[in-house]
């Protein structure tokens, strides 16, 4: 048995999404089957459709998807057919990061979100007896039906609307866990988020809900500095060319203490270093193009400065998902001003409006 299913596919590197029907195969033990009804566009699938990183084609991409299960597989107990639920990113559940609750460090990620097979070989999808690959981040979510696992698939509330609930799977988990858990803000922070796309003004949610004193958005799209603004932003940077360092200097003279950079640009997270106060900590989040080299002076990290990764927020989405979602419907993280939903037909606009920064969060509507 096999679900025929409307898909996005990306057929070849560079080149657009097409709208295409594809089989795909039925869940198997601990695997969920979710009718989708919303997906966001996160940055890292633009990344894997533009860049080589290994993933095979054709595939389905689409790592946000939020949806209604239909059937479970052998051994799922959290879920059960008829439940809304979030899927986030895929995680073994047994290797000494998941045992020590830190699944976005999964020994088998690449294995798990990138291969483009299910684990047990399988490839999740077909075309006329051709495979079209898939299982991206667990699930693959462009299109009407994926496969994802008991691990990352998550109960959501009832009055959570679906194009909301999605970009909680990966962009504002992301951003948010980054400020939340992985930089800690404090109100007594002065606080800056280099990229004011959809991941860098979740973090900037979170440094306004924690009371941060000061808070500073980069970028160098007007509108989204409008748009951050809007979401609490206590000063905005247009990055047209002036000295990054000196203008952060500007507004906080002893330094900056907590900054979240989502560009991945050796310049600006330089500049970022350099701004930090003492013991002061940046956080970088993008996944860089190949061959990109960051080079700093080490003496700026003298005064205690760190500079610091961060995958997935530090966030295990089986608990962090559901504490942000309870954050939303208190109304101290309102995320609903980054979302403009497009039809899954219309998945190249919304990818062209990211791109522009016309659209902030596209979500894809499974209508």
């Amino acid at each position: 048995m096999s679900t025929s299913t409307r898909a996005a596919v990306l057929r070849q590197r560079g080149q657009p999404y097409s709208i295409e029907t594809v089989e795909l195969a039925d869940p198997g033990p601990g695997q969920v089957l979710v009718k989708l009804a919303a997906c966001g566009i996160c940055f890292t699938d633009v990344g894997v459709q533009r860049y080589e990183q290994g993933t095979p084609l054709p595939q389905v991409l689409g790592h946000e998807g939020a949806g209604t299960v239909l059937a479970v597989g052998a051994g799922v107990t959290n879920v059960a057919a008829g439940d809304r639920v979030v899927l986030s990113y895929a995680s073994c559940g047994a290797c000494p990061s998941c045992s020590h609750d830190h699944p976005q460090y999964c020994a088998n990620f690449m294995a798990l979100n990138y291969a483009g097979v299910l684990p047990d070989g399988r490839v999740p999808m077909s075309q006329n007896g051709a495979p079209i690959y898939g299982g991206f981040f667990g699930q693959s979510s462009f299109a009407d039906h994926a496969i994802a696992y008991a691990r990352n698939t998550v109960k959501l509330a009832d009055d959570v609307p679906f194009a909301l609930a999605a970009p909680f799977g990966c962009g504002l988990q992301t951003g948010a866990g980054t400020a939340y858990n992985t930089l800690n803000v404090q109100a007594d922070q002065a606080f800056a988020v280099m990229g004011a796309g959809s991941v860098g003004l979740a973090a900037l949610l979170a440094a306004v809900d924690r009371g941060c004193h000061t808070i500073i958005a980069v970028d160098r799209v007007a509108e989204r500095l409008d748009l951050a603004r809007k979401l609490g932003a206590t000063h905005t940077i247009l990055a047209d060319g002036r000295d990054l360092m000196l203008t952060l200097r500007e507004v906080v003279a002893t330094g900056i203490d907590r900054i979240v950079d989502t560009t991945g640009a050796s310049a600006v997270i330089r500049a970022g270093l350099e701004a930090l106060a003492s013991r002061g900590e940046l956080a970088m989040l993008a996944v860089t193009a190949p061959g990109t080299e960051i080079t700093f002076n080490p003496n700026t990290l003298l005064g205690g400065r760190s500079l610091r990764g961060a995958v997935e927020g530090d966030a295990d989405p089986q608990s962090f998902i559901p504490w942000l979602i309870d954050r939303h419907r208190a109304g101290r993280f309102n995320h609903a001003p980054l979302v403009t939903e497009y039809p899954l037909a219309a998945i190249n606009e919304a990818v062209a409006d990211m791109a522009s920064g016309k659209a902030v969060k596209p979500v894809l509507v499974m209508e």
